[in-house]
């Protein structure tokens, strides 16, 4: 029954069965089309981001707008990790998921999480820089530069997530293989190992619960500086700009953080609420994004315009 011996690998556990969400049976269909629809609108509203900034020429030579539209590339593939194994959960599939598809759940779902939280603190930094430092921005914040600094962060992240990955997997894992959670992540797969966790705790609290809240520290410090600086603007219009621009990814960032350090502060613990907090920041938050950045930035907005009526930035400008 899913279980053979493998001491190649210390284990004889050859897949795990996801419990998923605790929900009343009389909601499933409706759970089932809410996240079903969640997903489809995540992805076509990411989608539509990532088109219109390299549709539009106003937008993808800037490094503000590049990193959006790798924050949308980044969304389309952490909701589609995630989300398409949720939905199982509200039909009558398996739920068991194999050995292999667990650590590639874990280290993908690490992989993407850590480059977005280095990404959010990078988008961040340019806001900074180019609102604080607005004569040197071109130079200290080109096209090169920011793709050289996008890079960075994706080799961060896949090494976090080797590493998570790792650290969670050398554990020998004997049986029982219920995961009481709706993915493969550390917390819920810890409790099945058959070895002390001790240390996979101490470093997935530094390693993620210490990162995030410290990228999350170096973020509102840049934009405590920012603040200060659009109060220096003399006109009510520059400061309404600056502030809808820095206000959606403060926002943004928000919905993103506080659920994540909740969760991974407090690794060793089980409390009912993670699973709702954890779908939050894991399929509302990339759903959410589209519409923060399309709705508050007149820039998007106007883009999308353009895109829309078949226009070009260079003819809105004759």
């Amino acid at each position: 029954m899913g279980k053979t011996s493998n001491t190649s690998l210390d284990t004889v556990v050859t897949d795990f069965i996801l419990l998923g969400l605790s929900h009343p049976p009389r909601l499933r269909i409706l759970l089932f089309l809410v996240f079903f629809i969640i997903y489809i609108l995540t992805q076509l509203g990411n989608l539509l981001i990532l088109l219109t900034v390299w549709a539009d020429p106003k937008l993808h030579t800037r490094p503000m707008y590049i990193l959006l539209g790798v924050l949308s590339f980044l969304d389309m593939w952490l909701s589609s990790v995630i989300v398409p194994r949720l939905i199982l959960d509200f039909t009558p599939a398996s739920k068991r998921i194999p050995f292999g598809g667990c650590v590639a759940q874990l280290y993908f779902f690490h992989f993407l999480g850590s480059t977005q939280c280095f990404l959010y603190t990078l988008m961040a930094y340019d806001r900074y820089l180019a609102i604080c430092q607005p004569l040197r921005y071109p130079m200290l914040m080109n096209g090169r530069l920011c793709t050289i600094l996008v890079a960075g962060t994706w080799v961060a992240g896949s090494i976090h997530g080797s590493i998570q990955a790792t650290l969670t997997f050398r554990l020998p894992y004997c049986g029982p293989n219920k995961v009481d959670y709706f993915i493969c992540d550390i917390p819920a797969v810890l409790r099945l190992a058959c070895a002390d966790t001790t240390v996979n705790e101490r470093v997935t609290f530094v390693d993620i619960g210490v990162v995030a809240a410290s990228c999350f520290m170096l973020i509102l410090l840049s934009y405590a500086n920012i603040v200060h600086a659009i109060l220096q603007i003399h006109t009510a219009d520059g400061r309404r700009r600056a502030f809808s621009t820095c206000g959606s990814h403060l926002t943004v960032v928000t919905a993103y953080y506080v659920p994540c350090t909740f969760i991974y502060l407090r690794a060793g613990s089980k409390s009912p609420l993670d699973g709702a907090v954890a779908v939050f920041y894991t399929v509302v938050t990339p759903f959410l994004n589209p519409l923060i950045y399309t709705l508050r930035n007149q820039e998007v907005k106007s883009a999308l315009k353009r895109l829309a009526s078949g226009r070009g930035a260079g003819s809105e400008n004759k």
